[in-house]
């Protein structure tokens, strides 16, 4: 079965990730508490598609729960792909 995206979803979500990246920094994303060092914070991961889903146009319908799933999946995996590149950087 075909995946369902949502392109417009899912530009405005990487849109309010970039943002939130820019001002707040990749560390707001990690939990702070825990046995894991690099662990991501659910919340914000829904906060940033909330955000996205609240900001479409009144006229659109609702996206289908695939394509939120989808993206959702897509913030997680550009918040994976920062930290372990951070981690390269920093060299652990």
């Amino acid at each position: 079965m075909a995946d369902i995206i949502d392109l417009s979803l899912l530009a405005d979500s990487r849109r309010y990730l970039s943002k939130l990246l820019d001002t707040r920094g990749l560390s707001y994303f990690l939990q702070k508490e825990g046995s894991r060092l690099f662990h991501l914070e659910p919340s914000k991961v829904e906060l940033v598609l909330r955000t996205a889903l609240r900001s479409r146009e009144g006229t659109l319908p609702k996206p289908h729960p695939k394509a939120i799933d989808h993206c959702r999946k897509e913030i997680r995996r550009e918040l994976i792909r920062r930290v372990a590149n951070a981690m390269l950087q920093t060299g652990l």
